[in-house]
């Protein structure tokens, strides 16, 4: 009997009908402790400068309207995606990323808690951003329509964009290595220099992608204010 070519990615490790593979999304915390040591580490520092550097492009994205600390919402919400990615790299680590049920519910408050506080305390800059700067009377009607699916379609896009990232490069590392027993020894190296450069790929998507969601968040908590 044939089963699905993504159901390599369903979580499997259950007690009790609990399913145990959500919990590598807690593992990152293991990497926390030791940055409180009194003496910072290579790591501590190297850390420090990468959020430091997020504060500062977050606060200019954000504009002078962003409210102080706003930045560190989307500082944790890099941090989660990128650890959460990175460990999905490691061998029997489940990926929490690769599925709709973790990006969706990072996206959808975000999104949800950004249009309520639009609409209720900056409603006519929301009803302004309907339709842009210089648009004929006669294309209003359309625009709204447009502006507004736009809108509304921007956390599915978000989940989207990071559940497909991440599961487009897993599962052709997976297609990668069921087919190695079956080669010559040949193509098998040839297989394995492949796999590693796909990998060095993937650590560049992991980061890419979580660099990503959080400016668009950024991006769209700007626009309502």
């Amino acid at each position: 009997m044939m089963t699905n070519l993504f159901s390599v990615f369903d979580p499997s490790s259950s007690i009790f009908n609990l399913s145990l593979n959500w919990l590598s999304t807690f593992i990152g915390l293991i990497m926390i402790p030791p940055m409180f040591w009194l003496m910072p580490s290579r790591y501590h520092i190297i850390w420090n400068s990468i959020l430091l550097t997020l504060h500062k492009e977050f606060k200019t994205l954000l504009g002078p309207t962003g409210k102080n600390g706003s930045t560190f919402i989307f500082i944790s919400l890099f941090s989660m995606i990128l650890f959460n990615n990175f460990l999905g790299l490691f061998p029997y680590i489940f990926t929490s990323t690769s599925h709709m049920t973790l990006s969706l519910t990072l996206a959808l408050p975000l999104w949800f808690s950004f249009m309520l506080y639009g609409w209720i305390n900056h409603t006519q800059h929301m009803f302004a951003h309907l339709v842009p700067q210089g648009t004929p009377a006669v294309l209003m009607p359309f625009m709204v329509c447009i502006e507004s699916i736009s809108n509304i379609i921007r956390p599915g896009t978000l989940a989207v964009r990071l559940t497909a990232n991440m599961i487009a490069g897993h599962l052709l590392l997976t297609l990668m290595g069921n087919t190695g027993p079956s080669l010559s020894f040949f193509i098998a190296s040839l297989l394995i220099i492949g796999q590693i450069a796909l990998l060095v790929l993937e650590s560049a998507v992991a980061i890419i992608q979580s660099y990503v969601f959080a400016v668009l968040s950024t991006l769209y908590s700007s626009e309502v204010n």
